[in-house]
């Protein structure tokens, strides 16, 4: 499928908070400066929610205070619609998926999503981004879609959406191919997939943890390459565009060193610390194949929502000052119109 100039005229701009400053930052400062950049939408990072409640309430907010970040999310509701700003999708819900029958954690997991739910009726949203989990515990494919299929079924009452997303840590649908499995599996009308450049380049063609900073193994370079590509073309191929709800847009630093391929204290993998502080936006010196990624997606026909979700700390991953939000976010706002010229075919 040819990718037009004109194609791609309408498609809408977001910004996720958790992507200019941190959680400690104002954030009617954070959504002021992705408004006066041009963006029309806003991912809601629950970290930034939590944030907001507890400044105003003057305490800690905990996240499971549902009520109080009811309240917050009103009140972040009128600021954005004060600022022409639409909120896209509330996130990052993880580890959802996969837990015992009975067991506290999957208890937890439901208390925790039908509080979300009240959450997003608060700030008028219909879109709940749900990663693919990354718990130590093996989760069988077939017990992740009956999860799926019973939060699905809770979200479709409000006219509620579940956008699931590959991590490429995740523990049991790290790629593209898994998550698009799965969401067929479920097959409800509101569930389909939340799709991210730095996820499928990340888990696919990168690999932190060697010396390159690329996949590495007993296939050649060319051998990887092709079959990277081979997995974009099916990609393009497979996904119906409809069923692709966004698009998060990030790049990925090298890093300098490479990472330990262990987990960390908190078992984090590496994938997973790569992601956290070393993700800045496209042409910023990273050095995946943004623009091969997002052609691959686009060529799927899907127009929709293409959302800066980046975490850029730096070439050496250090959190940055943020002196100077507005700057920021006009520079993801120039990388952006930038993706869009080089991903045209005419």
């Amino acid at each position: 499928m040819s990718i037009s100039k004109d194609s791609l005229s309408s498609i809408p701009t977001c910004y996720a908070t958790v992507s200019v400053g941190t959680p400690n930052h104002n954030l009617e400062e954070k959504l002021k400066a992705i408004a006066g950049a041009g963006f029309q939408g806003i991912e809601l990072g629950f970290p930034d929610l939590l944030s907001f409640a507890s400044k105003n309430l003057g305490r800690d907010v905990g996240p499971q205070e549902f009520d109080i970040l009811c309240n917050s999310g009103l009140e972040v509701k009128r600021i954005c619609t004060e600022l022409g700003l639409k909120i896209v999708m509330l996130q990052p819900f993880s580890n959802f998926e996969g837990w015992k029958p009975q067991s506290a954690e999957r208890k937890d997991a439901y208390k925790r999503a039908k509080g979300w739910i009240k959450i997003m009726e608060a700030l008028g949203t219909d879109m709940l981004q749900v990663g693919s989990t990354d718990s130590p515990i093996p989760t069988a494919r077939d017990v992740a879609v009956s999860d799926l299929k019973e939060l699905a079924d809770l979200l479709a009452p409000h006219n509620f959406r579940l956008a699931y997303e590959n991590w490429c840590w995740s523990t049991h649908a790290p790629d593209w191919k898994d998550v698009w499995e799965i969401v067929k599996k479920v097959d409800r009308p509101n569930v389909g997939l939340c799709l991210d450049t730095f996820q499928t380049a990340g888990g696919e063609w990168a690999d932190p943890t060697t010396q390159s900073g690329l996949l590495e193994g007993e296939e050649s370079r060319e051998a990887i390459e092709k079959k990277f590509q081979e997995s974009l073309q099916s990609l393009a191929a497979t996904i119906p565009p409809e069923k692709i709800y966004i698009l998060q847009i990030s790049d990925a630093y090298r890093p300098k060193t490479p990472l330990d391929s262990d987990p960390d204290e908190n078992g984090l993998r590496p994938r997973g610390r790569w992601s956290s502080c070393l993700r800045p936006v496209p042409f910023d010196g990273g050095y995946l194949p943004v623009v091969d990624v997002a052609k691959a997606i686009l060529k799927t026909g899907f127009r929709g929502w293409f959302s800066m979700e980046v975490f850029d700390g730096g070439p050496d991953g250090q959190d940055q000052e943020w002196k100077d939000m507005p700057g920021y976010t006009k520079k993801a706002m120039n990388a952006h119109e930038r993706l869009l010229r080089e991903v045209a075919d005419a």
